[in-house]
């Protein structure tokens, strides 16, 4: 979401009184047919011209009536509508069909019916380089945290090999390179040409939406032509910008080159989750309102910019009108090129470029048809924006503020708000209104702390974007002198971190809702709900002469409701644990262990004595869900974080469980492999000032007065006997003081199952291996032959975990068989065998999924093609202990 800063003044307030929406149906008119068209496949398109072209007559005919277009009525608005509409239908066409025509998209459908385990197609295709790289990492498989670098590009030949015909085609393709051979790719800009030996895959298993085929690269690039020279000055610029921050702290280093230019490869994975926890993602990377900052500075507030009394840079030099719109139109350029054209970046540019004529015209600049003729003109030259969620919420984050921010300002001012207050909060809460249907069906959530964390953010946004840009500037002429002003535009970076982590650590900041139409709809109502009901208790002020007695009851009640509403608030947000315990009745009374619900991975928690106290059997693949399980449960310390393997979906969660939290060590198996993640895993617990112990048999635990556990595998020599990285989990026999007796089995094989018997006993309670998958060892289970077996998995997975003949087998041992793709968070209760209950907490699923928080090929257990993250849920009530 793109929000602008409010106005600086009584002068500068913009009014939407008079607002002119007469361009707003074209523009709907255009986004919609080109969204529709997007989502259709191949051969739409006679059937589109055709419509388009009916369309484009009945408006020519309601265009020729006498006195339409001098009365601009109905007719004439239902005219551009059609016409728009019909621009559309001509030009989503015409900008899609080289995804669909060529030999690579042919090669990537042939890839997708082409038997299992036949090689891809190897093809030397020469790339025009269209966008930066982007870093990912590999969460599964033998390349488990190697980098994987994602570039977007068009190709312009492509030969197949070993021998063929070279084909000229103009097909935009994503290109994947991994580990070592990305080294080269990091350094490529935009323009750039390349050529390469590529494996040609289908779209879908990269990280692109707008490509024909997935690249893999074999080998190492050729160059073919530099990058272009405004290419090259944005590079060095933003590179300069790095080295320039080079010495700030680790957040204000990461966070101000994105902020400033939208470079975001050092920005900290939990600096980004909290500026996305509250609702301040559009600080994380260059936005519209950077653009805005930039162009106030040279050319005044907007509602000044062609008066006598405007400001800025160009009112000070005294220069033109004309001159200022030439200057900002160049500024503006200059800005795309060195930001990228991002979807934020192109909404800003397109309504300020109209305005910028409008400016050298002499012609009033009016906000609201500025901003819907960029997205018509814009819409049309780039189709895929038109299902772009970040160009979405720019723009409706944009009419919120243009629209209803001066309405709601105005309305704040009578009821006595101090005028700047007014304005900051008007616009913060116009456009989180706007933006909040279509932000929780990304995220799963909403912000209860957003608005807030916005206000106390705006004051540090323009001091660091403008301190920040002339670091950007100095820094190719005067090295030193930027270095020196990077520490100045540090200070408001740093703010704007603290502020995200510090409303991120708070327990009922985000509250989980649904997710798809019904979350979008609810969430509406909701927003329309808290719109009619605020002015009942703000009061205005008092009329003259009106009856001071009604009005003081009416006062009281008003004060009365607010600060119930208010304390309520307090509540969900602080979530004290006993308060949360009654209102939801999760954790239940009495609990040792609880599976939480993660996805597809791993992750419980032992009780450990006190009650915001419990040790945690690995972090699953998601932070925030591991964060959200413990925050539930109402856990701030964590004596011990055992991790039985380093595969990603058993570790990617370990920041969530450091975040705010008092955590005595973290302990991991004897095998750091994959090597990437137990690389991750040394970095994260190294920056929290934790030891990383390692487990071994014949270790002996016991954390408060009745929990313990003993280490019984791995054993010195287990890779041997049992190699691969799930051999080496860490298996524990759980003890509590009551008799109850728990196996936890990490994602053992049937090889080191099977060493293990003889060696366990009995076991009331199974976490069963790897998820329940078919690979298990019988005489073990048969051994242990538990009442109770605990099976974590993700929903939908492509693992086919749990196996049926698992669950089946399991079952006729006498189990109860309870799994968390169907139960949610599972929590055992009682300490001795005769006590043994168990509750659940049901959560409806959500396509909650972090952009960019992308799984690498191999999946997170190494096990076939990655799953998706687990998505944020919504609570439900646990129910009773199974007899």
């Amino acid at each position: 979401m793109s929000v602008a800063t409010a106005p600086a003044g009584p002068a500068a307030a913009p009014r939407s009184a008079g607002a002119d929406f007469r361009l707003l149906l074209p523009a709907v008119s255009a986004w919609t047919v080109t969204a529709a068209l997007l989502g259709l496949e191949p051969g739409y398109e006679a059937l589109a011209l055709t419509a388009a072209g009916l369309a484009a007559l009945a408006a020519v005919l309601l265009l020729t009536r006498p006195g339409v277009l001098r009365r601009r009525g109905s007719s004439a608005t239902l005219a551009a509508v059609l016409l728009t509409g019909a621009a559309a239908a001509i030009a989503t066409p015409l900008h899609t069909s080289d995804l669909h025509r060529g030999p690579l998209p042919e090669l990537a459908r042939a890839s997708v019916a082409a038997e299992p385990g036949t090689p891809s197609p190897v093809v030397e295709v020469e790339l025009t380089i269209t966008g930066d790289p982007k870093a990912h990492t590999s969460r599964g498989g033998p390349a488990a945290g190697q980098t994987l670098l994602t570039v977007e590009a068009v190709a312009d030949r492509v030969t197949p090999l070993p021998d063929g015909r070279s084909t000229r085609t103009r097909t935009p393709v994503t290109v994947m390179v991994r580990g070592a051979r990305s080294e080269p790719w990091q350094r490529v800009l935009p323009s750039q040409r390349l050529a390469a030996e590529v494996e040609v895959r289908p779209a879908g298993e990269g990280h692109d939406t707008e490509s024909a085929a997935l690249l893999v690269v074999h080998g190492q690039p050729r160059q073919l032509a530099p990058p272009s020279l405004p290419q090259r000055i944005a590079g060095r610029l933003r590179e300069g910008l790095r080295t320039a921050t080079d010495g700030l702290p680790a957040d204000a280093r990461g966070l101000l080159p994105g902020l400033v230019v939208g470079d975001t490869s050092r920005l900290p994975d939990d600096l980004d989750d909290a500026f996305r926890a509250t609702d301040l993602v559009h600080l994380v990377a260059v936005s519209g309102a950077n653009l805005a900052i930039v162009l106030g500075a040279l050319l005044g507030a907007p509602g000044q910019a062609g008066t006598p009394e405007r400001h800025g840079l160009a009112g000070l030099l005294g220069l033109s009108l004309r001159t200022g719109a030439l200057l900002g139109t160049a500024l503006t350029l200059a800005f795309v090129t060195v930001c990228r054209p991002e979807p934020s970046v192109l909404r800003a540019a397109g309504t300020g470029l109209i305005g910028m004529l409008a400016l050298a015209a002499g012609r009033p600049r009016k906000a609201v048809p500025a901003l819907a003729g960029a997205v018509l003109v814009l819409v049309l030259l780039d189709p895929f924006l038109a299902r772009s969620f970040g160009f979405l919420l720019s723009v409706l984050a944009t009419a919120g503020l243009l629209v209803l921010g001066p309405h709601w300002a105005e309305a704040l001012r009578a009821r006595r708000w101090p005028y700047h207050l007014a304005g900051a909060l008007a616009a913060t809460a116009a456009a989180q209104a706007l933006c909040a249907p279509v932000t929780v069906v990304l995220s799963g959530h909403i912000s209860l702390v957003g608005i807030p964390c916005n206000l106390l953010a705006e004051p540090a946004v323009a001091p660091a974007t403008l301190l920040g840009f002339g670091v950007l500037a100095l820094q190719p002429l005067l090295p030193d002198l930027a270095r020196l002003l990077a520490e100045p535009a540090g200070v408001p970076a740093g703010w704007l971190s603290l502020v995200a982590r510090r409303g991120a650590g708070i327990s009922g900041g985000q509250l989980d809702w649904p997710g798809g139409w019904f979350g979008t709809a609810t969430v509406a109502l909701a927003v329309l709900a808290g719109c009619w009901a605020a002015p009942l208790l703000l009061p205005r002020r008092a009329r003259p002469g009106s009856p001071l007695p009604a009005y003081g009851r009416r006062r009281w009640a008003r004060a009365l409701v607010t600060g119930a509403l208010t304390a309520v608030l307090l509540a969900v947000l602080l979530r004290p644990p006993q308060l949360t315990r009654i209102a939801t009745g999760w954790p239940p009374p009495g609990w040792r262990l609880v599976m939480c619900d993660v996805g597809q991975g791993d992750m419980l928690a032992l009780a450990a004595g006190a009650p915001d106290s419990a040790v945690v059997i690995d972090a699953g693949p998601d932070p925030n869900a591991a964060d959200r399980c413990l925050r539930d449960l109402g856990i701030t310390t964590v004596p011990l974080l055992l991790l039985t393997h380093f595969h990603a979906d058993h570790v990617e969660g370990v920041p969530g469980v450091l975040r705010g939290r008092r955590v005595g060590a973290v302990e991991g198996t004897t095998l750091d492999d994959p090597p990437g993640e137990a690389a991750r895993v040394a970095s994260w617990t190294a920056g929290a000032g934790l030891p990383l112990l390692r487990a071994g048999r014949g270790e002996r635990r016991s954390a408060g007065a009745g929990l313990a556990w003993d280490v019984v595998w791995p054993v010195p020599g287990s890779a041997v006997e049992a190699p691969g990285p799930n051999n080496a989990s860490v298996a524990l026999m759980v003890a509590l003081t009551g008799g109850l007796r728990m196996a936890l089995l990490g994602d053992l094989e049937p090889q080191a199952q099977s060493a293990l018997l003889g060696r366990m006993g009995k076991a009331d309670v199974v976490k069963v291996a790897h998820h329940g998958s078919a690979h298990q060892d019988w005489d073990l289970a048969g051994a242990l032959r538990p009442r109770l077996a605990l099976i974590s998995c993700g929903e939908g997975n492509p693992y086919g975990h749990p196996s049926p003949r698992t669950v089946d087998h399991l079952r006729a041992l006498g189990a109860t068989v309870l799994r968390t793709d169907r139960e949610g968070d599972i929590a055992v209760t009682g300490d001795s065998p005769a006590t043994l209950g168990v509750a659940v907490r049901p959560r409806p699923a959500h396509a909650a999924r972090r952009p960019g928080a992308h799984a690498g090929p191999g999946g997170a257990d190494g096990h076939g093609p990655a799953p998706h993250a687990h998505p944020e849920q919504t609570p439900g009530t646990p129910r009773a202990p199974p007899t």
